[in-house]
């Protein structure tokens, strides 16, 4: 497989600027669609830089283990390969090489994938419009990326297509705690602390607006529905952490 790093490069500060606008203030509605998609690209070129370390910091270093359980969750023999849509900096792209697995990371932000490091074959593409061939993977994974597609419908209906029978998905997400008092910390947490801490390090309309995009996500039984209609079976989500987090996975059907 040819090395695609190479190609990506930081995005310039006068590029940045005019993303900014793009980002919907508190009490702008959410973007839907293609606005959607526009908006995602132009965030995350803006927190690319810092983007890591942020993670760090407000899941106080949580995350690398959820990464590691994503992975755990694939089930797959090493030397497969898992494509990772969504993939930022890469982080699920080096764990799943450091466990033998061959990855190819994608993502619509030229600004996550210049920040990239440790993966060798990254793609700038919308996961709606993967460019890979059917059958082509044995499994795929995503990492707090469900809620930035436009079309989850749409993302599973590529994943199924391009992932081959009884091949695996693993996806790691947010979630809301169920406990009462678990929930009320955590939306606490999240909608005060986690935006304060991202306006101090990196942008602050972008970490205004990521608590708010947990509104994307459909509830449990919704998420199967859509899987299922996609083309998986044997579906199961996963509460890490008394339910801050949560592991999505599903099998290919063979059929």
């Amino acid at each position: 497989m040819a090395t695609l790093r190479s190609r990506f490069h930081p995005v310039s500060s006068s590029s940045l600027a005019k993303k900014q606008h793009l980002i919907p203030g508190q009490d702008d509605p959410l973007p839907e669609g293609e606005d959607k998609s526009t908006m995602v690209e132009a965030m995350f070129d803006l927190i690319a830089p810092r983007y890591d370390l942020i993670n760090r910091i407000m899941t106080f270093g949580l995350d690398l283990g959820w990464r590691k359980s994503t992975i755990d969750y694939l089930l797959l023999p090493t030397g497969s390969l898992v494509v990772d849509v969504g993939c930022g900096t890469g982080d699920l792209c080096r764990y799943l090489t450091a466990r033998g697995y061959n990855s190819i990371g994608v993502d619509l932000s030229s600004g996550m994938l210049a920040s990239a490091h440790g993966c060798p074959h990254l793609i700038r593409a919308n996961v709606e419009k993967l460019p890979l061939p059917n059958s082509s993977c044995d499994g795929a994974t995503s990492g707090f990326a469900l809620r930035n597609f436009a079309s989850l419908s749409r993302v599973f209906a590529e994943l199924a297509r391009v992932i081959r029978p009884r091949g695996r998905l693993s996806m790691l997400e947010v979630s809301i705690p169920s406990n009462p008092l678990l929930k009320a910390g955590h939306t606490i947490y999240f909608n005060r602390i986690v935006p304060l801490i991202g306006s101090l390090l990196s942008d602050k309309a972008a970490y205004k607006y990521l608590p708010r995009s947990v509104e994307y996500l459909p509830p449990s039984w919704k998420m199967e529905e859509l899987l299922l209609e996609a083309g998986f079976t044997d579906i199961a989500i996963t509460n890490l952490h008394g339910g801050i987090a949560q592991v999505i996975t599903a099998s290919r059907a063979s059929s």
